[in-house]
């Protein structure tokens, strides 16, 4: 007999919680503790978010309404009732956007020197500087489009800025309609020719609508822009034979994909915004969803505000966080000894961004390319950075004679493009490049190096909580371990034989690796928890991760709490996990932590009756984590190691400044420091990457 169904209220709805993750992104840009240039940062980040929020999340639940699904989601909403929902959220956020941009940073930026005019706004000089380059470097790249019977409407691309522009013909009254794409081509800040003063390129091209269109009398000229539906669907049930040619064929069909949001300037006339749905909605054939106002959004006068990364970027040092350079980890200091010592010698845990990177993960790559002794090279990739430092060394290892394996994520979304491109190059070079298992995303973030050594063939392996990129790990927080355990080596090799051949394995020896045993081994852990806090002994959990979404996972830290198991968890993202609920959850506290850097580790402790017991790896507690990728998670075994990991947990749960607490209601309220000093998690760790001084976690 099946279980009677859960209450709607034990959940939080997915997206709503995503939203209100990125409200706190929003914070951030209002926080008048942030410095000027970070708060011009973070609402950039904020725009950018949104957008592939509406490309996938908000496309998908249009394409269930319009199909007429009536599935329910956590908290018995239909699809429907879920855009409103998120529609209302988005169109709050919105407005606290606008008034930052408008009321507060743009009059601030100018208080510095940094002026974002308007056209009419500039003196002779500058009118002249923008009228040259116009010429020279602007007109000669736009295609004004008019539309009519004879001029069928564009195609727009996704998130391109547009000029909607209503004409008069002065000989016979008539009224025309016409497109004048921003070119993405182009810088969108224009430079006047003063120190950090800049016209937006739309205004710049608003101000010479007379040289696009001659003897015409330019009635408005009104910015807006498409969001488009953006994600690959690769079916497990289809899995094509060429994995790569059918994501290139799909990278191709995401250009047509149906707009699901249009972002207006507020002084677009109603009129003008009509006018836009019905020529898209026309032109959308065949359009699987239809437009109406309630996709139409008013961004603000300046739309994509995800440009603003170029004046966040500004060297205006006294406006921006100051520098930080991450520390070289104790143990490789020493250039007389090779990284393969180090790691024979004793496990090696790294934090990053307050340890080196490039230190530690691009050397043991570069040392394993260059390494005499090294025999062969298996990585995985999901995510690398654009300026290839491991891809350049995993291309020499192969010139050098070793065997070199490369799991290539092809699959890892809006990355696609950059991953068959780092495909391409590794296999010009012989690498032996995979796509991993059919059906599944290959997530972990694992690297095998296989060394003949004195005593016989050794395995070194890596297995961290981010990505093989160098860019991103000077801004996303993650811990990974380097070891010679011989069971996790021997884990690791029976991975990639599942990776790369025929395999049925499902057993290892100290990994948890999903989709075999991850779901299993996360619940069988909750469980030992509540069976210690029934029989009186300690009991604890505290994870630290980017989402927890999982029912099954969640209800079984439901029934810890209701064991009498203390539970901390650490969420950046989306917790769909209601906390503080009397006899539901009353034991779980959430918390999100938002500030400088990218939470992005996975930590989760177990205290296990007072043997505690500490894993790091790639996976968050979402469905998709666990049983539709491949996820690896280790065990830290060194007790040195495993009290960083704790000071770690400890020092994000202590702070005041960048923390914000989950409510059972959903709402996140930030903490606030109660005293004259504020405890901040990631000026502390930069600090000390371990966070040295400050105690431990009490037992549960």
């Amino acid at each position: 007999m099946s279980a009677a169904p859960a209450r709607p209220s034990r959940y939080l709805n997915r997206e709503l919680s995503w939203l209100a993750f990125n409200a706190r992104v929003l914070h951030e840009a209002e926080d008048v503790r942030t410095p000027l240039l970070e708060r011009v940062k973070f609402l950039a980040i904020f725009a950018s978010n949104l957008d592939e929020f509406y490309m996938v999340r908000v496309a998908g639940l249009r394409r269930q309404r319009s199909a007429g699904v009536q599935q329910l989601d956590a908290e018995g909403r239909s699809p429907a009732e879920q855009l409103a929902a998120i529609d209302e959220a988005v169109r709050r956020m919105l407005a606290r956007a606008r008034r930052t941009l408008h009321e507060e940073l743009i009059p601030q930026l100018r208080s510095i020197g940094v002026t974002i005019a308007e056209g009419e706004a500039l003196d002779a000089g500058e009118r002249a500087r923008v009228d040259q380059y116009f010429d020279t470097q602007v007109y000669p790249v736009l295609t004004p489009l008019a539309v009519d019977p004879g001029h069928p409407f564009p195609y727009i691309s996704n998130l391109s800025l547009s000029l909607a522009v209503e004409l008069r013909d002065p000989e016979d009254g008539q009224i025309h309609f016409a497109r004048v794409k921003v070119p993405k081509t182009l810088p969108r800040w224009v430079p006047t020719g003063k120190p950090n003063t800049f016209i937006p390129l739309e205004a710049l091209i608003r101000a010479r609508l007379d040289a696009l269109f001659p003897g015409m009398q330019v009635l408005g000229a009104h910015g807006f822009r498409l969001t488009r539906y953006s994600d690959l669907e690769i079916s497990p049930e289809e899995e094509p034979e060429d994995l790569l040619a059918s994501i290139e064929e799909q990278l191709f069909q995401r250009r047509f994909g149906e707009v699901v949001r249009v972002e207006v300037e507020p002084a677009m006339p109603v009129h003008l915004r009509e006018r836009l749905l019905e020529e898209l909605q026309e032109s959308e054939e065949p359009a699987m969803v239809p437009l109406t106002m309630q996709e139409v959004h008013e961004t603000g006068p300046l739309l994509d505000m995800a440009d603003l990364h170029a004046i966040a970027a500004l060297e205006i040092s006294e406006h921006r966080d100051p520098p930080f350079t991450p520390q070289v980890p104790s143990a490789l200091r020493d250039p007389a000894r090779s990284i393969f010592e180090v790691i024979r010698e004793h496990d090696l845990l790294v934090h990053h961004p307050y340890e080196s990177f490039t230190a530690s993960v691009v050397a043991f790559i570069d040392a394993a390319a260059r390494d005499e002794q090294v025999l062969a090279i298996k990585m995985t990739l999901y995510r690398t950075s654009g300026d290839g430092t491991i891809v350049r060394a995993l291309t020499e290892a192969a010139q050098r004679g070793k065997q070199v394996v490369v799991l290539v994520e092809l699959q890892a979304r809006f990355d696609e493009v950059n991953n068959i491109a780092w495909a391409r190059t590794l296999e010009s070079f012989g690498v032996h490049v995979v796509y991993g298992v059919p059906g599944l995303k290959t997530h972990s973030k694992t690297t095998l190096v296989v060394r003949r050594e004195a005593d016989g063939i050794r395995r070194f392996v890596h297995i961290g909580t981010g990505n093989y990129n160098s860019r991103t790990a000077r801004t996303y927080t993650d811990v990974g371990l380097f070891t010679a355990d011989e069971a996790i080596g021997a884990d690791v090799s029976d991975l990639f034989n599942l990776l790369t051949g025929y395999s049925r394995f499902s057993s290892y020896r100290r990994l948890l690796v999903a989709p075999q045993g991850l779901r299993s081994g996360i619940l069988a852990l909750i469980a030992r928890e509540t069976t210690h806090a029934q029989a009186g002994r300690p009991a604890r959990i505290v994870a630290k991760m980017n989402a927890v979404v999982d029912q099954e996972v969640i209800d079984a830290l439901y029934a810890a709490s209701a064991a009498g198991v203390t539970i901390d968890l650490i969420v950046r993202g989306i917790c769909c996990l209601r906390p503080g609920v009397p006899e539901l959850s009353e034991r779980i506290r959430v918390i999100s932590v938002i500030g400088r850097f990218l939470e992005h580790s996975r930590i989760w402790m177990f205290e296990n009756g007072g043997a505690p017991e500490f894993y790091i790896g790639s996976a968050d507690w979402m469905p998709r984590n666990l049983d539709r990728r491949v996820e690896v998670v280790t065990p830290v075994q060194s007790a040195s190691h495993q009290a960083q990991l704790r000071t770690v947990l400890e020092i994000c749960l202590a702070d005041d400044r960048s923390a914000w607490e989950l409510a059972p209601s959903g709402g996140y309220l930030q903490r606030r420091p109660d005293g004259p000093g504020e405890r901040a998690t990631h000026q502390t760790l930069m600090r000390s990457p371990w966070g040295l001084g400050v105690s431990s976690l009490s037992g549960g």
